[in-house]
Parts: structure tokens; C-alpha cells; sequence
């Protein structure tokens, strides 16, 4: 059979779902029944077409057959055979709600049911698809959850009665029970309160027994002295350490003093000696006001072997000991105050030390000077050793006389 514009219609005895041929591009996919199911016909008296699962409506039926558009994949759907239904956007899955089924043309989004776990969807009065989860409400301490949050509601919270406690932060936990009382070998430490349970203590803990004369015997492993404790017996001793300190430095500044009193009085025995043993041994004084130094006065010799007291070598007049420093810091052959100080008995950190001053050879000799047995003798005897007798001819060289008016 041909219709009037030229177009095959179905017949009954032909398949109940064809493809109708139509000179008109946009028609797609239209599906003839028998009998116009459907009961819609053209204004020609034709039986309306369906569009099939995953095509819309272009142009409805009436002045001509229906014309099918196909459906945006993902975007819209029709999941029906009809006549006059175009297509249908896809659902939107709520926010935090992941998709269980992929929109296709034949088929609408399907939405996984519910929310994740700690949240819940809110009613509303809105579409579905305009609703998001949200996460559930947090019960803090002393609260517990009356309700728990459920699929479409909400935490309900209420303050911990009397004798009922919470110590977390929950959406789901509620209010426990407190402990009544401690057992008959505890001491109760702290009583319940809505953010705690009742605190209970052993009376045979080592803290609370006593320690005079007895004798403990417990069968189990005792705690640790506590960090208080650790802190406040570490005190005494650093205290003592502190102590011992001081004490070692008052020693060594008194015993710096007695050495160096022995020393001043060997110094002035040996004065003492010299101005004996010499008619001349005594200090002149003229009536011009000048005064003379007797000592300047003595042998070109000073270190002749006829002395019965050994000079010392921190009684030479300043400008000879200058003298001797200077020769000793500007050595030949490296025959310098370093080598000195080794045969004078000074260890290598000691003559490092020296070094790092600015007249290192005046430091060791004035060092030197102090000590027990400092005579010129023995300062000759180590320069004869390091070879330097050039500054040993120099100590023996007579000193110039020397006035003050």
C-alpha cells in the first residue's frame, strides 16, 4: 500500500517493527503498528508512527507522519516507543553521590543509592537531582548522639545525664554508663563526670605504701619513678659539681699567690746576698738628689762562677731583657724562643698558646721568670743547647748603669 504522499505503510502480515522510507531526512527509526495501536493518525487518516527507545520526537504527528531525531548520548534519553514525547535530559546525581549507571540514549543516569558513610542527603523540596549529601553532625565530649545520622537524617546530640559519660567525638556514639563505685582493693582517684568515666587506683601501688622498715614483696613489676622526681634529685648534684668547681679554683688561685710570695722572698733573699757579699752593696745618695743602683754596678761578669748566690733572670734591667726577646724572635735557622721553650720544659700546647700572642718570646720568658730555679745560668745553659750562644754572650755582656734623678 502507498500513502498519498508516496510513502510504503506497514501492512499486518509484515514484521511489527520496520524502518518506514521517507523522502524527509530528519524521520529516524519510526515503528508502524497494526490497527494504530496508538490510536493518533495523520489529518490524511494515516496511523501516527512511534518513535522507538533512543530517538525523540522531532515533529509530532499531524499534517504529516511523526518525524524522529536520535538522543544526545549522555546528555538526553527516551527510553519509550511514543509519538509525542521528545527527548528527556539526563538525571544529575546529587553531590558526594557517585553514578551506578551511565546515561545512554535508550536509558537515564541511575544514581547509587544513598550517601557515603558519614554523611547523610537532607530532604528537601526541590528535584533529586538538586539535593547534595552532607556530613553528618559530631557529637564533642560530654555529648552523646540521641540519633544517629542515617541516610536522610541528621545527628541528633543531647548532653551526658548524670551518671552517663562521652570521651569521643562521634556521629553514631551515645552516652555510656559510668562506672558505680571501684573495687574493694581500688581507691577511687576521680569521681564521673560527663567528659570521664570514673577513675579507679590499686591501694597496693608502691607510691602509697609505706617505706619505713618494711619490707615489699609484690608479685608484679613496680612503675617507674616518676619524671618529677628524676628532675629534682639531679639538682644536688649539679649543685656539688658547681661546688667542687668553685672549690678547685679558690685552691689554684691560693696556691698561685704562695708560689708567688716564695718566689718574691727567694728574689729578695738573693738581693739580700749580693749587697752583703759587695763594700759597695749599698744605695748612695749625693746631695744633687741622684741615686745609684749598686746592682748595676757589680762584675762585667755577672755570671762568674765566684757568686754565692745565682742571679735571677727576672732582676735584669728591662731594656736587656728586651734585648734577649728580641734576638729570640728573630732567629737564624729557625733556632728561635719555640726551641727554647722546649728545652725550658713547656709542652706543645703551652708553647701554642704562647704563639698566639703578639710577642710570643716576652710571654714565655716572663712565664718563665716566675717559676722556682730561674737563673741565668740555667737560661744559658738551654740557649748553649739550641745554639744560640750569640743571645747567652748578650746576658753576659755588663748592664749599663742606670739613674734616676
Amino acid at each position: 500500500m502507498e500513502a498519498a504522499d508516496g510513502s510504503a505503510l506497514i501492512t499486518p502480515s509484515q514484521a511489527s517493527v520496520s524502518r518506514v522510507p521517507s523522502p524527509c531526512p530528519q524521520i529516524y527509526g519510526v515503528w508502524a503498528h497494526q490497527d494504530c495501536e496508538n490510536g493518533r493518525f495523520t489529518a490524511a487518516g494515516e496511523c501516527c508512527h512511534l518513535c522507538p527507545p533512543g530517538y525523540g520526537v522531532a515533529v509530532p504527528c499531524g499534517s504529516s507522519n511523526t518525524q524522529c531525531e536520535p538522543c544526545q548520548e549522555g546528555v538526553m534519553f527516551s527510553a519509550v516507543a511514543s509519538a509525542t514525547e521528545a527527548c528527556r535530559p539526563c538525571t544529575v546525581c546529587p553531590g558526594h553521590v557517585h553514578t551506578q549507571e551511565a546515561c545512554a540514549p535508550a536509558r537515564d543516569r541511575v544514581c547509587a543509592s544513598g550517601c557515603p558513610q558519614g554523611q547523610y542527603l537532607p530532604p528537601g523540596n526541590g528535584s533529586h537531582g538538586s539535593r547534595a549529601c552532607l556530613p553528618c553532625r559530631l557529637c564533642h565530649e560530654g555529648y552523646g548522639a540521641a540519633e544517629p545520622c542515617g541516610p536522610g537524617t541528621d545527628t541528633t546530640c543531647q548532653k551526658c545525664p548524670e551518671g552517663f559519660y562521652s570521651e569521643v567525638k562521634s556521629s553514631s556514639e551515645p552516652c555510656l554508663a559510668c562506672q558505680e563505685q571501684c573495687g574493694e582493693n581500688e581507691v577511687m582517684i576521680q569521681a564521673c563526670s560527663p567528659f570521664s568515666d570514673t577513675l579507679c587506683m590499686e591501694k597496693e601501688l608502691q607510691i602509697l605504701k609505706r617505706t619505713e622498715g618494711e619490707t615489699r614483696k609484690t608479685s608484679r613489676s613496680l612503675p617507674p619513678p616518676l619524671v618529677e622526681d628524676n628532675g629534682k634529685n639531679i639538682i644536688p648534684v649539679y649543685c656539688s659539681i658547681l661546688a667542687a668547681v668553685v672549690v678547685g679554683l679558690l685552691a689554684y688561685v691560693a696556691f698561685k699567690c704562695w708560689t708567688t710570695c716564695k718566689q718574691k722572698h727567694q728574689l729578695a733573699k738573693a738581693r739580700a746576698g749580693e749587697a752583703g757579699a759587695s763594700p759597695e752593696g749599698e744605695k748612695l745618695h749625693s746631695d744633687s738628689g741622684v741615686f745609684l743602683d749598686t746592682h748595676s754596678l757589680q762584675e762585667h761578669h755577672p755570671l762568674s762562677k765566684g757568686k754565692a748566690e745565682p742571679r735571677m733572670y727576672a732582676n735584669l734591667p728591662p731594656h736587656k731583657q728586651e734585648e734577649v726577646e728580641r734576638l729570640l724572635e728573630r732567629p737564624p735557622h729557625c733556632k728561635d724562643w719555640r726551641r727554647l721553650a722546649t728545652h725550658l720544659g713547656y709542652e706543645e700546647d703551652a708553647v701554642a698558646t704562647f704563639g698566639r700572642g703578639e710577642a710570643p718570646a716576652h710571654t714565655l720568658l716572663s712565664d718563665w721568670s716566675s717559676r722556682e730555679g730561674a737563673t741565668l745560668e740555667a737560661l744559658c745553659t738551654a740557649l748553649e743547647a739550641i745554639e744560640r750562644a750569640d743571645v747567652a754572650e748578650n746576658l753576659s755582656a755588663p748592664a749599663e748603669v742606670s739613674s734616676v734623678v
